[in-house]
């Protein structure tokens, strides 16, 4: 069957611009091998925050004499929590679901492979299917990064060894949980079974934990995550994964953590393995495909959007790259930016950033000035956050006084750091930020008050 636009990949990339296709009267075939939602939605995202949640009304209840409240008895159910995200990710998945009928999207449960071009357009196979695209999009997301160390492969043929996949399906908590990897999947994770009283290490190669987000911040969250109890252990190379735990070099001695079960988390990387790309000639590096910034391969009428670009590796990341693919092909004018696109880590506190961080400002070689305050200063925040130590950061252009980037340390961070966003993407000055109102009293107006606080 020939289609106006098949799509490879049903996650957040490909059944978004499917949605937006259908919309626009297009004929859309969307392939998907394993289930809509893709990662994001069957073992990331939203999983994970639904773990997470709980875990923070344990902490939220664990703390809660100094608001007042007690509580005789405090226990979390693991069980309980994993039906309650498994309820949930049916319920979005049967949206996704719902959504794809209603733009009259015709979705195949397969393994889709590119196979070649034809006068009709391009042919992709799918079980027992061919089917016809005159347009391509290429949204086949990631798979996690399989690092060559000693013993992991057969840890993971064993179930010692866990990816995010497994981990959020297990139903037995360990005693004891080592987590290779000190980026946003390992310290989410290592941030809920903490919460559940299971004894967390994480083994990190870099100098610091939360990847490429602001320093000064981060040490602020690994302080705090070692006052919780996790163990971490920083500029470590991992060796070799043992019968009973994970072997690493440090400051030039060879260490061990024991553990009844390990997390490997240290990344993803695209999905460009065996979907026939070569069939049709798609350029490629070592990050994913090539694309331009109407998400354009180097093949005409051939597209690519989300992890498999290898670029933005976030889900609302792949929501846009499929839109604006979908808008060059009706003829829209469009092109994707990426100088505003917000990163959070879910931890407690949350950890967001928009835009340049101090180091990668200096590292653009641009003129800047920072200005750093408090979360206390925020009516709402102290309200809430008995103790609580957050921090928030501005970066800000000289000359053209312009957001360049922002930084926060607390809760609500991820629902507010979309308002620098804003203000970063539509090149507002400081002058005319203050004069936005914001609601009173909210998180949000630490804002403001930085603003204002910018000589």
């Amino acid at each position: 069957m020939t289609y106006d636009l098949v799509i490879i990949g049903g996650g957040p990339a490909g059944y978004l611009a499917a949605e937006r296709a259908g919309k626009a009267g297009l004929k859309v075939a969307l392939v998907e091998e394993n289930s809509l939602g893709g990662v994001c939605l069957n073992e990331g995202c939203i999983p994970t925050k639904t773990l997470l949640y709980s875990a923070k009304l344990h902490d939220g209840v664990s703390t809660g004499a100094r608001y007042g409240v007690t509580a005789s008895e405090l226990t979390i159910d693991h069980e309980t929590v994993l039906r309650r995200k498994d309820k949930v990710v049916r319920t979005l998945v049967a949206g996704v679901k719902a959504q794809m009928r209603q733009k009259q999207v015709d979705v195949v449960m397969s393994r889709g492979l590119i196979t070649g071009k034809t006068d009709a357009g391009f042919t992709v196979k799918a079980g027992e299917q061919s089917l016809t695209g005159k347009r391509l999009l290429i949204a086949a997301g990631s798979v996690p990064a399989i690092p060559p160390i000693p013993g992991l492969l057969e840890g993971l043929a064993r179930g010692f060894v866990l990816t995010s996949r497994e981990i959020l399906d297990k139903k037995e908590l360990p005693r004891t949980l080592c987590v290779i990897g000190g980026g946003v999947i390992g310290l989410e994770l290592a941030s809920y079974f903490c919460s559940l009283g299971v004894k967390v290490s994480v083994i990190e190669m870099q100098d610091h934990i939360a990847g490429e987000n602001d320093q000064e911040l981060v040490s602020l969250l690994l302080a705090e995550m070692e006052k919780r109890g996790i163990a971490f252990y920083l500029s470590s190379t991992v060796t070799q994964v043992t019968d009973d735990g994970v072997r690493f070099h440090k400051d030039g001695e060879e260490q061990q953590v024991t553990a009844d079960s390990v997390l490997l988390s240290i990344g993803r990387r695209a999905n460009t393995k065996d979907i026939g790309l070569e069939s049709i000639g798609i350029a490629t590096t070592r990050q994913g495909i090539v694309v331009d910034e109407q998400m354009r391969t180097n093949v005409p009428d051939v597209y690519a959007a989300g992890d498999v670009t290898g670029h933005s590796m976030l889900a609302h990341t792949a929501y846009r790259e499929g839109e604006v693919a979908v808008n060059h092909m009706l003829g829209l004018e469009d092109k994707m930016r990426y100088d505003a696109i917000p990163a959070v880590i879910y931890t407690n506190p949350e950890l967001a950033s928009v835009g340049h961080t101090e180091e990668s400002a200096k590292q653009a070689g641009l003129s800047f000035d920072v200005v750093k305050l408090p979360m206390r200063f925020s009516g709402r925040y102290l309200a809430e956050n008995e103790g609580g130590n957050g921090q928030m950061k501005l970066v800000v252009e000289q000359g053209s006084r312009k957001l360049l980037g922002m930084a926060a340390l607390a809760n609500y961070a991820s629902e507010f750091i979309v308002t620098a966003g804003s203000f970063i993407e539509l090149g507002l000055t400081l002058e005319q930020i203050k004069k936005i109102v914001f609601p009173h009293p909210t998180v949000a107006e630490i804002i403001r008050e930085a603003v204002f606080a910018v000589d």
